[in-house]
């Protein structure tokens, strides 16, 4: 891990190669280590390598295209991890993503960011379907369902650029008490990717490869015959957001007239 990282202080991120790369490196060989323990202490079978590293690309994918602002302002210097082979099809230099004049091209950069982290999804759901102990199967599920939860948020989100976004605590809570089974992460996965799909705009130019991997992961999803359906996850716009606020206004109103009349009575 030390030689990896070491390796890329002198060399950039230039291809999608040397992302999988540098990110096998700070977290795919974390799962691998951790899967190794689970082993030796009896309580799982070892999982394949390229399965365990794809557990930790899809984590760190997920951080590095949310922590874009964070990174590109770095001091002294920018922390840059979108690979050149990406960002160059729309600007001249990876800062001026940022910038609001560049929006429409930021967007596709960042959707095609996105697109790039899906294909980690299929070997995930293999490595989590895998797990017998339960403890062991929530301490992997749960950060899995928060990724592709950031993945789903930041998916065509200005936002994106103008600071890291942020997934509710309260879905981060719902996250964290429902994650328990395969049933769970299959449904949570189902809806997540949907929320993407329903964002994916017609005129991305990654639109159609973008669908395919969604649909792709929605169909193992369904084969799978454990989907559960509860609608849990759901990453709410700004107007879900102030929907959600006036009803806690509104109940918090109707307690206190409740209350004030009980103790009148």
């Amino acid at each position: 891990m030390g030689a990896g990282m070491a390796k890329f202080i002198c060399k950039e991120v230039e291809t999608i190669d040397d992302l999988n790369e540098y990110v096998h490196y700070v977290a795919g060989l974390v799962v691998i280590g951790l899967s190794k323990l689970f082993r030796a202490s009896g309580l799982e079978d070892l999982t394949p390598d390229p399965i365990a590293s794809s557990v930790g690309l899809l984590l760190q994918n997920a951080n590095i295209i949310r922590d874009y602002l964070e990174d590109i302002n770095e001091i002294p210097k920018p922390r840059m991890f979108w690979p050149t082979h990406i960002w160059i099809n729309y600007v001249d230099k990876l800062e001026d993503l940022k910038y609001e004049e560049n929006s429409v091209k930021a967007l596709h950069c960042l959707n095609e960011m996105v697109t790039n982290a899906l294909v980690h999804l299929e070997n995930c759901l293999k490595g989590l379907s895998s797990f017998r102990d339960p403890a062991i199967f929530r301490f992997y599920a749960t950060p899995q369902v928060m990724a592709i939860g950031t993945l789903a948020l930041c998916y065509n989100n200005i936002e994106v650029y103008r600071g890291a976004p942020k997934l509710r605590p309260g879905l981060i809570a719902q996250v964290l008490h429902q994650t328990r089974t395969m049933s769970d992460v299959y449904g949570a996965f189902f809806e997540f990717t949907s929320v993407m799909k329903a964002k994916v705009g017609k005129n991305d130019p990654n639109a159609s490869l973008t669908l395919s991997r969604l649909e792709a992961i929605q169909k193992i999803c369904r084969d799978s015959g454990l989907m559960n359906n509860r609608k849990f996850y759901i990453v709410r716009s700004d107007q879900g957001f102030c929907n959600s606020a006036l009803g806690v206004i509104i109940s918090i109103a109707l307690c206190t007239i409740f209350a004030y009349i009980l103790a009148i009575n």
